[in-house]
């Protein structure tokens, strides 16, 4: 019997009319659970999310970190790098999201949900809490590989709990863009392709990797508005002490902006699909 059918919400009848928020959650907690029976029957589906973080560390720290912090600094740059990434991560899992939706009309997934009397934003709300199941755990991955190799945390466990909050705030409001993408195009490689070339500049344009100073002035100014710099910034200044309040407003300001533009037409466009 496959993840599909043993998950799947059961049908209500016809009769019963706009669903409940009582019904509509123990939907998304039944489609959330047949997402989660897909990746034990597809373990190798995990591999990104364990490795990334693994491969990220060391290749920034022992690779660039010399040349970026300086010869010899390289467990310093830990304490820069680390809160960074954890920025960086939210966008490598949310680009999954994307292509697991298009994925699932490939299949016929979707078909199944259609005859069924369920409100079509807990299919998509259910793909995001395990996703962000997936994103917490490559966090916990990267945080473990930080202290092994050097990290410090200079505020207090709490703040800790908050920088990894937050990059969970924002990684989610971030998969509800890759789930526009998917359900826009055509197959799962376009989505990668055009997550990609989005990708690549916020990442790349961002104080994840390196202060912004020594960026010409066109490219610092844009790191300034750039969402990731925050996140990252907001991440580091609480790990390692420093102002938050502006970091912090402003990534949540973008997490519910990006929210609440990209969220409505998600979902639309997949009631239009189904």
């Amino acid at each position: 019997m496959s993840a599909a059918t043993v998950s799947a919400p059961t049908a209500a009848p016809a009769h019963e009319g706009r669903i409940g928020l009582r019904a509509n959650l123990r939907h998304i907690g039944a489609l959330a659970r047949r997402n989660m029976l897909q990746i034990k029957q597809d373990p190798e589906s995990m591999f990104d999310a364990l490795l990334m973080p693994v491969v990220f560390i060391l290749l920034f720290t022992f690779v660039f970190g010399g040349s970026i912090a300086g010869k010899g600094h390289e467990k310093e740059y830990v304490n820069y790098l680390v809160p960074g990434l954890m920025a960086m991560m939210g966008m490598q899992i949310a680009m999954a999201v994307g292509t697991g939706i298009n994925d699932d009309f490939k299949k016929g997934v979707m078909d199944r949900f259609r005859t069924m009397p369920i409100a079509r934003s807990s299919v998509l709300i259910a793909k995001i809490v395990v996703e962000v199941g997936r994103m917490l755990i490559a966090t916990t991955i990267l945080l473990g590989m930080g202290f092994a190799i050097g990290l410090t945390v200079s505020t207090s466990v709490l703040h800790l709990l908050a920088a990894v909050a937050l990059a969970m705030v924002f990684g989610a409001s971030l998969m509800w863009i890759f789930i526009l993408l998917g359900l826009s195009l055509q197959t799962a490689q376009a989505v990668q392709g055009v997550a990609m070339i989005v990708l690549l500049p916020l990442q790349f344009g961002s104080s994840i990797f390196a202060p912004t100073s020594n960026m010409p002035g066109w490219l610092e100014g844009f790191t300034k508005y750039n969402p990731l710099s925050n996140l990252a910034d907001a991440a580091r200044h609480l790990i390692n002490g420093g102002p938050v309040a502006h970091s912090v407003w402003m990534t949540l300001a973008w997490a519910a902006g990006i929210t609440l533009v990209t969220a409505p037409l998600a979902v639309a466009k997949f009631r239009n699909k189904t």
